[in-house]
């Protein structure tokens, strides 16, 4: 079913002006660590080399001299610090393959953030991940190594715009994907993630359903269900670069070659790929299909992450880099856990709302 409306902030003449506001992370004064050696030695090699197996297909050897003994250093900090590291699946192999603890989606973190045992949480992601991991664990201390790290998605909409459209629509459920803020959250009926945001829209049980930020997903929701779908005007600035005249020159390079995208992209990426999904489906996906040739239009770390574990599937990649994403290295999360900076805090009374659309998310039962 098309989209049967789509605003922004243009669209409300009363929308209150000025910056998206949202929690961010503070410096922690505190006891920090000594800086330990990073030098390359005997004992870092025989320790990492393990590591080193699993990314050596997308690793070069000149480079991982430099990167061991940083590795080594974040995992030794870890047991010191009783912390856990939660990556998502654009980080770069040598954060997602060789320190992170837990790595997947946006859901998939979500859902393993409420079963940390450890008593500090490093987010290896964009700042609203770290605040997901802060709502579900508002007793532990959660960690993000460079606050700048945000989101063209969550930057598009403020609480203030929800309050608006839930005005001009009275009565119509609001869904909000996981890449917003916390404030954006707590004016929302449940959150949603690109894994299960179909299921998400029709559990309302709602002729029509106010579906936000993005609206290349919201396009693709729509697609899939007879529930009518009121969409925001965000887009995700990595996924919207794509278009599918790229894709069709890739086929007709190679006729055999596999496509696969993230539901993110315009509808003329995703009208020419072989299989739509979330990061989590999209590697599934690999692993039972093993293409020989593969394109696989989503940020391009994660055709890295993946052809570290299948090294036989041969990678063709239009290359967008998340430059949020990328603001976490290991160099910061090797200083987050030593001076234990930066926290995510949120006010308790926001963060109380915020976790309600969350947690109905994650009780959801299939």
């Amino acid at each position: 079913m098309p989209i049967t409306g789509i605003y922004g902030p243009d669209d409300f003449a009363n929308r209150p002006q000025g910056k998206v506001s949202s929690p961010r992370a503070v410096p922690v004064p505190g006891p920090a660590l000594p800086m330990p050696s990073l030098e390359w030695t005997d004992d870092v090699e025989r320790a990492t080399a393990p590591l080193y197996e699993h990314v050596k297909h997308v690793i070069p050897p000149i480079e991982w001299p430099l990167m061991a003994p940083t590795i080594h250093a974040i995992n030794e900090l870890k047991c010191a610090r009783n912390a856990v590291i939660l990556a998502h699946n654009y980080q770069a192999p040598e954060i997602f393959h060789c320190v992170a603890d837990i790595g997947g989606d946006s859901l998939q973190l979500a859902v393993e953030a409420t079963k940390v045992k450890a008593g500090i949480i490093v987010q290896c992601g964009v700042h609203f991940m770290a605040e997901t991991s802060k709502l579900l664990n508002p007793e532990k201390t959660v960690l993000i190594p460079d606050s700048r790290a945000g989101c063209s998605l969550a930057s598009s909409i403020t609480g203030a715009d929800v309050r608006l459209l839930r005005e001009k629509f009275p009565g119509v459920p609001v869904v909000a994907y996981v890449n917003t803020s916390a404030e954006v959250k707590a004016e929302v009926d449940i959150c949603c993630t690109s894994s299960n945001a179909v299921q998400v829209v029709e559990s309302l049980n709602a002729p029509t359903v106010i579906f936000l930020p993005d609206r290349y997903l919201a396009t693709y929701v729509a697609s899939k269900t007879d529930v009518k779908i009121i969409a925001w005007k965000g887009a995700c600035e990595v996924h919207e670069r794509f278009k599918g005249e790229e894709l069709r020159a890739y086929r007709e390079a190679d006729p055999s070659v596999q496509i696969i995208a993230h539901p993110e992209c315009p509808p003329d990426v995703l009208a020419e790929a072989d299989f739509t999904g979330s990061t989590a489906h999209m590697i599934n996906w690999v692993r039972n299909k093993r293409p020989r040739r593969l394109v696989m239009i989503t940020e391009c770390s994660m055709a890295d992450n993946v052809r570290a574990e299948l090294p036989d599937v041969e990678m063709l990649r239009p290359c967008n880099l998340c430059p949020h994403m990328k603001r976490i290295t290991l160099a910061n999360i090797l200083q987050s856990l030593l001076t234990l900076g930066e926290e995510v805090t949120i006010d308790p009374a926001l963060a109380a709302r915020a976790r309600r659309s969350v947690e109905r998310m994650i009780n959801l039962k299939n």
